[in-house]
């Protein structure tokens, strides 16, 4: 079946410095975070607002979900961090 996200549901997680995100892989979730340098290599006057950050995340859903792709066929685990250095 593959990678898809279904879910358009995403969490801003100040603590860990991150957006969470999930996609699904026939029955089996895969949780996705990706990173506030990621997000600020996508949009470089990002800060830690909330408001920003998820702006930026909902602008280039389409670039993370390609990368969270990249990343989950590399290794078909239920967990995967984006960085900066998935874009």
């Amino acid at each position: 079946m593959g990678l898809n996200f279904p879910n358009p549901v995403r969490r801003f997680d100040l603590g860990r410095s991150c957006v969470s995100f999930w996609g699904s892989d026939a029955s089996m979730e895969i949780t996705f975070q990706i990173d506030f340098e990621a997000l600020r290599k996508l949009s470089p006057d990002t800060g830690d607002v909330e408001a920003d950050v998820l702006g930026v995340f909902d602008a280039n859903r389409e670039k993370i979900q390609n990368a969270a792709r990249i990343a989950y066929s590399r290794h078909r685990t239920g967990y995967h961090r984006l960085t900066g250095a998935s874009f």
